[in-house]
């Protein structure tokens, strides 16, 4: 498949893996020591949600529409409260027409001592990224294939933060590229916390990646830890659009699991499409 970011902007698959991300970086606020964040295939930061791509798909009208407009218990707004104040923040004027991308959302969490890399090989996205970080000194954006740059740029100089990983699974072999990336990455940086997204298409691919990522984690000396996230908002029929996501985050918080399955629960019936969405909250043994 080809999960290019300007069309998927805002759908449930952005609002799930950008949800675990702001909570991932709370919670590395929490301690004053820098962190920094990497992000392997950044795509353009800002998405017009009144333009071609967005409008063609509408998955964000299934997906951060309505999560803005759902009713939440307290508890669940606390947690997801940053995640949609930054979305507001591109919409000040309450009319949804941008969303933020993952480069967007994490500057948005940062502290003066923190930092990101971000890396878009595509020229058009990457200029757009340039523009919208308008000479940020505290973000770089870097010309290079994310596959290439992950190993690359691990361990940080900080020790701390967050690797995102986001690829547009546009080959065949995307799959078993991104758990022999993340191993190269993992060997040099074992107590790093990486997020691997995967669209949840075919039951022996993702079954297959997290099979390989929790052998490589649980074999690592100390033994890392490992949180699978899924969610469903319909059946997923073969040679359709895009319903479930899939989310690997390795060395989580330990605030996390607890964090998602509130959160999860209260997404299942704004999120749902044709009934309540569902989802999978484990902790895969290597």
């Amino acid at each position: 498949m080809n999960y290019r970011h300007a069309f998927h902007a805002g759908g449930f698959a952005d609002v799930i893996k950008h949800i675990v991300l702001t909570r991932i970086l709370v919670y590395l606020q929490e301690k004053p020591a820098a962190f920094r964040v990497i992000d392997t295939h950044a795509g353009a930061g800002l998405y017009d949600l009144t333009g071609d791509e967005a409008t063609r798909s509408g998955e964000y009208l299934t997906g951060i529409a309505r999560l803005l407009q759902a009713r939440l218990s307290e508890p669940a707004y606390a947690l997801l409260s940053p995640y949609l104040d930054i979305v507001r923040s591109f919409n000040p004027k309450a009319e949804l027409v941008a969303y933020p991308g993952s480069p967007l959302i994490a500057r948005a969490l940062l502290r003066p001592q923190d930092r990101m890399t971000l890396c878009e090989l595509a020229p058009v996205p990457r200029k757009q990224l340039i523009d919208a970080l308008r000479r940020d000194t505290q973000a770089r954006v870097v010309d290079l294939d994310g596959w290439v740059a992950l190993p690359a740029f691990v361990p940080p100089n900080e020790r701390r933060g967050v690797v995102l990983i986001d690829p547009a699974f546009e080959a065949k072999d995307e799959f078993a590229r991104l758990a022999e990336r993340f191993a190269a990455a993992y060997v040099k940086w074992p107590t790093g916390i990486y997020v691997l997204w995967y669209p949840a298409k075919t039951r022996r691919a993702t079954e297959e990646l997290t099979d390989r990522v929790a052998e490589l984690v649980g074999s690592s000396k100390p033994a890392g830890k490992l949180l699978r996230l899924e969610f469903s908002v319909a059946p997923q029929i073969e040679g359709e659009a895009l319903t479930s996501t899939g989310l690997l985050i390795v060395n989580p918080p330990w605030t996390l699991h607890d964090e998602l399955k509130l959160i999860m629960q209260e997404l299942q019936r704004p999120l749902g499409q044709g009934g309540a969405a569902r989802f999978r909250l484990e902790i895969p043994k290597g």
